[in-house]
Parts: structure tokens; sequence; C-alpha cells
């Protein structure tokens, strides 16, 4: 088991506190840290509670991973995804009082894990935003209940993002429809990254799930 690191608002609560509020969740994408998603805070509807949360790999070089990737297919050991699956639950367990609702927001490899998230515990989920991400090859992963319950997922890409393999943007093509209620946007001339688009796109969706000053 892995400790892991994070930044969070003032207004994230106790882990012994009865509040319902929904919470953000902020993963970082491979090599960034915990302070690189903390930085869109700013942008998100006012007084809402998130935590940035630092993944388990370091890497090195001040950054860390959820996982190890092998550049440039992102190939990955479905068996490291469900470990770090199992760090961030844990860390949402002691830190996340029980059964708050929660909307993971991650960033490449963050998406995967945000949707990793959702697929492993999708009745904590209000909602699931992947940004320039993709979805993971897990054999045994029961998502049964996701296309039954067909849970909001934001998908968010830029068409110039050369990160990303197209093999892995179609295979999170086929997934997504068939396993959530998606909105997916594609901005022209957006690399692997965000921008005011994207922002916007993802408050209109914290709107829709009714997340935002005042929830």
């Amino acid at each position: 088991m892995t400790a892991l690191m994070s930044i969070t608002s003032p207004t994230w609560p106790a882990p012994d506190s009865p509040s319902r509020r929904p919470l953000l969740l902020l993963l970082h994408g491979y090599g960034a840290d915990e302070r690189d998603l903390a930085g869109l805070a700013p942008l998100l509807p006012i007084g809402v509670p998130w935590a940035s949360v630092r993944a388990p790999l370091e890497m090195g070089f001040g950054g860390a991973a959820w996982f190890p990737l092998s550049p440039p297919t992102l190939d990955y050991s479905a068996d490291a995804v469900r470990a770090a699956t199992g760090d961030l639950w844990r860390w949402i367990d002691d830190h996340a009082p029980a059964d708050a609702p929660l909307v993971p927001i991650g960033f490449s490899q963050g998406g995967l894990m945000a949707l990793e998230l959702l697929r492993t515990l999708p009745e904590r989920i209000v909602g699931t935003v992947v940004l320039s991400g993709f979805v993971a090859d897990v054999p045994d992963a029961d998502d049964a209940r996701l296309a039954e319950a067909r849970p909001r997922v934001l998908w968010v890409r830029g068409d110039a993002d050369a990160v990303i393999p197209p093999a892995q943007v179609a295979r999170m093509e086929r997934w997504l429809p068939m396993h959530a209620s998606p909105s997916m946007r594609v901005h022209p001339g957006l690399g692997h990254g965000t921008d005011e688009r994207v922002m916007a796109d993802v408050v209109e969706f914290l709107e829709e799930i009714g997340v935002g000053t005042g929830a």
C-alpha cells in the first residue's frame, strides 16, 4: 500500500464529518504531480470542495505516475492499474467522508484513473470527467453495472493530440457509448492539454450534474 500525498481546498470536509456535498477529485497525468491540476481550481465552481491527489509511482524528477506506461503505444499492466486504483480508493477512504458523492476529473493517465474509480464503485460517482484520456483494458472489469446504469461521463480531447495513440482513442470511442451516457467533445487545434474551451466544457458538465455554488 502506498500513502498518497495531496492538496485540498479550504472547503474539503473532515473525514468524520457528515458532509454529503459532491467532492471533486483531481487526478494528474503521467509525469506530473498534485500541483498540476490544482492550478485549474480557480476555474472550477466557487466553493466546491476539491482534492488534487499525487500518484503513487515516483519518477525521480519531481513527477509521478499512477502506474508504468510504455510509449509510444502506452502499454501497461492490468495488475498495475488495479493496484493504483486500490491505492486511490484507500486515500479516499482515509480522507473523505464515508459515502460522500465523488466527481473524479482526470487528465491523460489520470483520466484513465477517473474511469477506474467509476468502474470499481459506480455508486459513489456522480459524474466523471476525462480530459485527453483513455480507458484501461482490464479483462476482469465488471462493466455490466455501467452498461445498465449509463452514468454521466464527459470526455474532452483535442484533434491535434499526438500523445494518446489512435488505437487508444478508438477503444475509448467504442467503450464509452456502450457503458455510459457520454458527452464527447473534440476541439480543433488542441493538443495534449487543456484550454479555456476545455474548462468551459468542464464547468458546464458540473452544472448539468448539479455541482456548483451552493451544492
